[in-house]
This record gives structure tokens, C-alpha cells and sequence, in this order.
């Protein structure tokens, strides 16, 4: 469905292949801010926040677990108490090591969703932030609300990484994904992988392009 050199969800025969057609959409382009960071620049926050392009990729990955547990109505290990500390990085924690857990996570999701009917009640969690007179939502909500999760973390993912080294979101999804330049767009490429008259006596680097709107 994800289509390579497009930055577009491609057709949709159905509802249910649109949502999670978005849904991974969203996924990518959150991921793709990742790309070609070192580990100390994972666990930067040049912004007035504190949150770190790491920290957004366990994040959404804790989010998306927790609401399979949901739908599933299993036991999950979120709780209000514990919100906000899949925001931080482990030592442990890798840029490969996250990508992994989030590829593992959308996985399952897509095995839950699966084996439920898009009207599938889904019991509305007892947290804080949830309503109190509602028992339940549907699985069609809980995929929409997470399209609407992951494209918000995903733009704040956009503006750390550019804040990092300048990079924007068309350019890093071009170079991850191996996009053949264009006129109006060239892939971004690690330092390591510029020339060395461009790094020594190129001129100076212009501004970013304003993108394309999607």
C-alpha cells in the first residue's frame, strides 16, 4: 500500500485498508525523521521541550501496544501513574533497537485488527484523560485516534530533527528510502556521505526549500 519514491498512501479499496493504510503512513514519516542520526543526537531536545526524536518513537510504540491490549481487553502494562516515562531513553535503548520494537508493535496491531469487525466495542480505558460517562468506544475510533497520535508525534519529530541538523521531512524520507533526485528535491545524505569539496569548500548551505504540500 505504501508506495516507494511517493510520500502518498496509495489507493484504498476499503475503510479498513484506508485507516491502517494512514495509520502506517504516519509510521513512516515519524520513522523517517529518525534517519541518519547518531545516538547522542537521538537523545537530543533542542527545542524548549524536552522531547527527543528517541523519545517519540518509544512513545508511539508504548501508545500503540497499550491500546492492542485495549481492543483485546488483556491486561496492559500502561497505567496513568507510569505515563510519560516512555518518553525516556534507556541506556539500552538504540536507534535500531527502537525502529525493531516499533515495526514489531504496527505488526501486531494489524494481526489484532485483523480479527475485528471495525464496530467492535472497545471499553474506554480508566485513566485521567478519558471520559467517565462513556463505556465504550469502537475499534474504528481507537484507529483514528491513533492516525491523530502518531501525525502529531510525527510533526514534532519534524521540527526537533530539523532544529538537530537542518533536516526536513521530505528530504529524510527521500534518503531513507533511496528516492533518485530531482530538480526540486534532493535525498538527504549523512555529512559522511557529501563529497569533500562540498564539506570544505562548497558554498554555504541555503536555506531549506519550502516542501511541497503533501
Amino acid at each position: 500500500m505504501l508506495r516507494p519514491m511517493d510520500a502518498n498512501v496509495g489507493p484504498v479499496a476499503d475503510e479498513r485498508e484506508g485507516l491502517l493504510g494512514f495509520l502506517a503512513q504516519q509510521r513512516r514519516v515519524l520513522k523517517a525523521a529518525a534517519y541518519g542520526l547518531t545516538e547522542d543526537q537521538l537523545r537530543l531536545s533542542p527545542s524548549a521541550s524536552a522531547l527527543s526524536v528517541g523519545g517519540l518513537l518509544k512513545h508511539v510504540a508504548a501508545v500503540e501496544s497499550s491500546w492492542i491490549d485495549t481492543m483485546l481487553q488483556r491486561e496492559s502494562q500502561q497505567t496513568a501513574a507510569s505515563y510519560g516515562s516512555d518518553f525516556l531513553l534507556t541506556p539500552e535503548d538504540t536507534l535500531e533497537s527502537l525502529l525493531e520494537a516499533y515495526d514489531r508493535v504496527a505488526a501486531e496491531l494489524e494481526v489484532a485488527v485483523a480479527d475485528l469487525d471495525l464496530g467492535d466495542p472497545v471499553p474506554v480505558p480508566d485513566q485521567p484523560w478519558f471520559p467517565k460517562d462513556l463505556k465504550a468506544w469502537s475499534v474504528r475510533w481507537v484507529l483514528l485516534h491513533l492516525i491523530e497520535e502518531v501525525a502529531r508525534h510525527a510533526g514534532h519529530a519534524d521540527i526537533i530533527r530539523e532544529s538537530i541538523d537542518g533536516a526536513t521531512g521530505y528530504a529524510l524520507l527521500a534518503g531513507a528510502e533511496k528516492w533518485e533526485p530531482t530538480p526540486w528535491l534532493k535525498p538527504w545524505q549523512p555529512p559522511s556521505a557529501q563529497s569533500h569539496t562540498e564539506l570544505s569548500t562548497g558554498p554555504a548551505a541555503a536555506p531549506p526549500s519550502p516542501q511541497p504540500s503533501a
